[in-house]
């Protein structure tokens, strides 16, 4: 195992101190390690405010051990941090004893040799999660409750702001609703749900990502000409692999604002697009009974 450096060993002496109370995450147990990381920072409401960043180190964390990489040990690294099957509020000697029962080992044995590494891989995990927040450029705009009306002066310069911070709203409410709808088949697939549930909340996904394709490549070709569309369109997550032609076909058929029906009408009769983008997800998805289904966008 490679030598950690002091930030890392850090993060990891902090996450097992984390242990002692478990989830949720307060204030008192929050170090500020864990609270000045470049992921938890741009996801807090207040990143001057340490509550909102123990919220957002809560909230991060849920994340990360719902998608927890190692699907043996992921029902054993929640329950250590009083996650179901775990409740909020029992001690550490409970939460101890059922990851070990679900990880299937001795108590002890567990405490030794598996809890060190789960606490490690959190921690690893939390500090990608940094790196990929440190490497990107673009970060959603913070919004903050307006006590009143904030007209728009008539000034040349006063427009041109304003345009750019709508166009900048409409690409960030594009890539959430994208991810919004690739969250969504996840959860369907994790639920072994009925295939034609599946592929279409699949071809909604579809559209919503082309929607967001289109205004990130609007967005770029008008006010950051030094950034690629394809850094802001990874954002909303894994997606399946399209050739360049395939994804400028989807981008075709989402752009002026096309609702999902004209997006699957425009796209009718592509057979060859609608199974790669669909088998891609269903690949993922444990086989089931009945028909198959191809890959129509509708």
């Amino acid at each position: 195992m490679p030598t950690k450096s002091p930030v890392e060993d850090e993060v990891v002496a902090a996450v097992g101190r984390l242990l002692r109370r478990g989830l949720p995450v307060t204030p008192a147990a929050a170090d500020p390690v864990l609270l000045d990381l470049r992921g938890i920072i741009a996801r807090a409401v207040d990143p001057a405010d340490e509550t909102s960043r123990t919220a957002a180190l809560d909230g991060t964390l849920r994340g990360l051990l719902a998608r927890f990489p190692d699907t043996r040990y992921a029902p054993a690294a929640r329950a250590l941090f009083g996650l179901p099957p775990a409740t909020p509020g029992q001690t550490l000697t409970v939460r101890r004893d059922l990851a070990a029962e679900q990880a299937g080992h001795e108590v002890h044995h567990f405490r030794k040799r598996v809890e060190p590494r789960l606490i490690e891989k959190i921690a690893w995990e939390l500090l990608a999660d940094a790196d990929r927040f440190t490497r990107s450029r673009m970060i959603a705009p913070r919004l903050a409750p307006a006590a009143e009306r904030q007209p728009v002066q008539a000034d040349p310069f006063a427009w041109e702001v304003a345009e750019h911070e709508e166009h900048l709203c409409r690409l960030w409410s594009a890539i959430y609703a994208a991810r919004a709808e690739l969250l969504a088949v996840e959860r369907l697939i994790s639920l072994d749900a009925d295939q034609i549930d599946i592929l279409h909340t699949a071809v909604t996904a579809a559209w919503r990502w082309a929607v967001a394709r289109a205004e990130a490549i609007g967005y770029t070709t008008a006010f950051a000409p030094d950034l690629e569309p394809d850094g802001l369109i990874a954002l909303p997550g894994w997606i399946p692999t399209l050739t360049e032609a395939q994804a400028s076909r989807l981008t075709e058929a989402a752009s002026g604002g096309a609702s999902r029906e004209q997006f699957v009408h425009s796209l009718h009769g592509e057979t060859g697009l609608g199974n790669t983008w669909a088998e891609g997800f269903l690949a993922r998805a444990a086989p089931s009974e009945g028909p198959e289904k191809n890959g129509s966008l509708s």
